[in-house]
């Protein structure tokens, strides 16, 4: 038996309101490159199921370019520092720099893949030009009293590079080594974006005044400005098409533009959101051209994350890339009754996606959701899905129609966990105790002394209910009457697992202990489960109750035998930050999440 990797699910890029994404595409136009939370995932633009993650930031990751070779990507973080990795092979660091003293905001690499300057927001700095491979200095980063947030260099000789600044103004380098030429005022509030176009013969600026300005690529010489009131909000991005007659812009205004850069017009215009109503969501706050492609594709982001593909000369978006962007929480798999294989997860903004397994492609529920961290989500036995999130709401979804049902019921506490049970009730554990649910109503409740519950788990017949005093309680799922009470396993339990027959509950504890009970005698039927190192987040059994999988807060996956208790086998480091939720979703593949907010697919091989 093995675990082996078979997917990544890669999460959207992190976004903040006010401030430009950098999104980056290789020079193929194959993959997309983008920064979330600690990690750089690369992704598939045809395929975006099919991603690689980098996981050698320590900090909250901020940007990441591909090199004109395609062979590296250069990545940055809010420690100030910059690593510039493998793109093609496994991945290996081939250096690790220190820039400036505060959040790298841009990054760009000239045309021999030789030279990389970074800018943001330092404290003795703004940026810094080094080397790709030694980190040598070959060039200063002068001329700007406030944070700079956008670079571009041209990729032709004589170099020369371009910064856009909090401080309105742009300052034009000649190199290399690079140094400063002439600094020019023409915008009237913060700059966003610059970018040379590929022949190097053009440089275009945009920013929070809604200008767009056009220099001379060669020597800096301001040549015109265009669309004057064409954009209505700040533009934060600009990207060049490949023949460099063209360019496209993104706005918080909710459209992205193409541009004729020779007559200066808009020659087609998106508009995302509702017509005629305003939607901070659909604020562009990226967008990217990507070269080596002959379907004109341009790959635009919106405030939540979503990625847009668009066609040159086609009116509607071609499709539109959903995902978690923070922190995933909680995951439950449909039930066997569902109609197809379908995925729920939730994160801490309070999203939840429902994900096509076979696909790996998630949609947004539709109807009025959580607002808040989302701390678990239960399928009960006769396929229905509930959610509980920090807003104090339960929430039933209708999994085949992904959509939100009924109105919210409010429970009595904080909720620690959901379960799915007979009859059509709902329980939910919170710090006060114990809550059942039907059809959105109160139905009971039950407390217990002096201990409040830290996790909870149900089948048809039974409800398992575990307090911070270490305690199991076994109960009746309709009236919540004690049938049993099981006394401390050492440490805290804080998850529970019924095997699909209801023949086993596993326990998972806060010191990495599994403890699997026989629901018979609740006898502890295995005990040699042991090998997490931190609290154990999750546990989800296969259909035929055989196997088991778990995962903790030490960052490890691990799959378990009922018939060889001895037997394990496990993935360290399957999630940064820890995994925080594991789900069985079919005969030979678990699913996993965690803080690193994207959701991998792994394949048990060899399952006797």
């Amino acid at each position: 038996m093995s675990l082996k990797p078979d997917s990544i699910w890669a999460p959207s890029p992190s976004t903040t309101r006010g401030q430009p994404t950098q999104i980056s595409a290789d020079p193929r136009g194959e993959r997309l490159a983008y920064a979330n939370n600690k990690s750089i995932f690369l992704r598939s633009i045809d395929n975006p199921a099919v991603s690689t993650q980098y996981s050698g930031h320590t900090t909250a990751t901020t940007v990441a370019r591909f090199s004109p070779s395609g062979y590296y990507v250069a990545s940055g973080d809010v420690s100030g520092s910059i690593r510039v990795w493998d793109c093609v092979g496994e991945g290996a660091t081939k250096g690790e720099y220190h820039i400036i003293g505060g959040r790298i905001n841009d990054l760009a690499w000239d045309g021999d893949s030789a030279r990389i300057i970074a800018v943001g927001d330092g404290k003795e700095k703004y940026g810094h030009c080094i080397t790709a491979d030694s980190g040598n200095s070959v060039g200063e980063i002068s001329g700007h009293s406030s944070q700079i947030n956008t670079i571009s260099i041209r990729q032709q000789r004589p170099l020369r590079a371009m910064t856009g600044s909090d401080d309105t103004s742009l300052v034009f380098y000649h190199g290399a080594p690079f140094k400063f030429n002439t600094s020019i005022r023409k915008h009237q509030r913060f700059v966003y974006g610059v970018a040379f176009s590929p022949d190097g013969s053009s440089i275009v600026s945009v920013g929070a005044d809604k200008q767009i300005l056009l220099f001379d690529g060669k020597t800096g010489e301001p040549r015109t400005e265009i669309g004057v009131g064409e954009h209505k909000g700040s533009i934060f991005s600009v990207s060049w098409a490949k023949d460099s007659n063209k360019f496209v812009t993104s706005s918080a205004d909710q459209t992205v533009k193409i541009w004729d850069a020779e007559a200066g017009k808009a020659i087609q215009t998106w508009r995302m959101g509702e017509e005629g109503k305003v939607s901070i969501p659909d604020h562009q706050v990226g967008v990217v051209w990507p070269h080596g492609r002959s379907d004109g594709l341009i790959i635009s982001l919106n405030l939540d994350g979503d990625l847009t593909y668009l066609s040159e000369g086609t009116p509607s978006p071609r499709r539109v890339v959903h995902g978690h962007q923070k922190n995933i929480t909680a995951v439950a798999a449909s039930g066997p009754s569902a109609r197809a294989p379908t995925l729920f997860t939730g994160s801490s903004d309070g999203r939840i996606c429902n994900w096509d397994i076979p696909a790996g492609t998630a949609e947004y529920l539709d109807g009025e959701g959580h607002t808040n961290y989302v701390s678990a989500i239960a399928a009960a036995p006769e396929g229905r899905i509930y959610s509980v999130g920090w807003d104090d709401t339960l929430r039933s979804i209708d999994a085949s129609a992904a959509v939100f049902t009924g109105s919210a019921a409010s429970t009595d506490g904080q909720p620690k966990g959901a379960a799915g049970t007979s009859d059509g009730l709902t329980a939910v554990a919170t710090h006060k105790g114990v809550q059942t649910f039907k059809t959105g109503q109160k139905h009971t409740d039950v407390q217990f002394d002096k201990a409040s519950p830290t996790a909870i788990a149900a089948n048809e017949n039974l409800l398992a209910v575990a307090c911070d005093d270490g305690s199991l309680f076994i109960l009746s799922p309709i009236s919540l009457e004690t049938k049993h009470k099981l006394d401390s396993l050492g440490a805290t339990i804080s998850t529970l697992s019924f095997s699909p027959a209801g023949e086993y509950l596993a326990a998972g504890c806060s010191n990495g202990k599994i403890s699997v009970f026989n629901t018979s005698n609740w006898q502890i039927a295995i005990s040699r489960w042991s090998s997490h190192t931190a609290r154990v987040t999750s546990i989800s059994w296969n259909q035929d109750g055989t196997y088991a999988v778990s995962g903790g807060l030490d960052t490890n996956v691990f799959v378990w035998s009922v018939k060889k208790p001895g037997m394990r086998v496990g993935r360290s480091n399957a999630h940064k930050d820890g995994v925080n939720g594991v789900a069985w979703v079919d005969g030979a593949k678990v699913v996993s999440v965690g803080g690193d907010a994207a959701l991998k697919v792994w394949r048990v091989e060899a399952l006797s």
